[in-house]
């Protein structure tokens, strides 16, 4: 139990230098692109800085997904950690943009999100609460695999998280998305020519699909509720057995 939690520990810090690993390369960035304050519509970005940032963002999953597989030791524990690590490094990121940028000014302010495979944008509270969610599914895990060996995941609980992931995701990126259909552009893609942005210069989020946000999240929550049942009934079971 000291190991796993000496684990989370160290997780945790990792998580937090990373946040403002990646906060201060945002704050260069709207140093250079938004001088006078971040805000829609975007500035378009020459194609070697976006390739260049689509790189960085799929470097960072990587890195996140190397230490969660280095830290745990079963399949549960590795994506209990990845998510842990995700999650902390996306709400540590927001605290340092706002401690030296003063941004968002509300959690209600929109933001790019993400950029694979396409942009993502939301307000600034809705990946809070996905992470928050996250990193209560990694308390549990973490703490069950303290008192039960074999603690795994369930196909069942599987299929609602992937469900419930799915679902968010589809939710970020759906205003974009709609967007560029109606206007019967095409996506960016590293391959093109033009700038990243370019075709969304007039581009101003309008709606986020809040009922389906907590679609999402009550799908990830009932995985995570069944997870904590089920586990509870095994450990509740195990201690009879040793107690008889």
């Amino acid at each position: 139990m000291k190991s796993l939690y000496h684990t989370l520990f160290w997780l945790t810090v990792f998580s937090i230098a990373m946040g403002f690993l990646e906060s201060a390369v945002v704050i260069y960035l709207r140093e250079l692109y938004y001088p006078h304050g971040f805000k829609f519509p975007l500035t378009p970005i020459p194609n070697r800085v976006a390739l260049v940032e689509f790189s960085r963002e799929f470097a960072t999953i990587i890195m996140l997904l190397a230490v969660g597989i280095l830290a745990g030791q079963t399949v549960t524990q590795r994506f209990a950690y990845f998510i842990f690590c995700f999650a902390t490094w996306d709400i540590f990121y927001y605290i340092f943009l706002k401690l030296f940028l003063n941004w968002p000014v509300t959690i209600f302010d929109w933001d790019i999100l993400f950029l694979i495979p396409v942009l993502w944008v939301g307000p600034v509270i809705a990946p809070c609460i996905l992470s928050l969610t996250m990193i209560a599914f990694t308390v549990a895990v973490v703490y069950f695999h303290s008192k039960i060996k074999y603690a795994h995941i369930t196909l069942i609980q599987w299929l609602l998280l992937i469900a419930g992931s799915i679902v968010v995701m589809v939710v970020f990126m759906q205003d974009y998305v709609e967007y560029i259909l109606h206007k019967g552009q095409s996506l960016w893609t590293p391959a093109n020519q033009q700038q990243l942005f370019d075709d969304i210069t007039n581009y101003i989020p309008q709606s986020f699909n809040w009922l389906l946000f907590w679609v999402g999240e009550v799908l990830i929550i009932f995985a995570l509720v069944l997870y904590i049942y089920k586990n509870r009934k095994v450990n509740q079971n195990f201690f009879k057995v040793v107690n008889n």
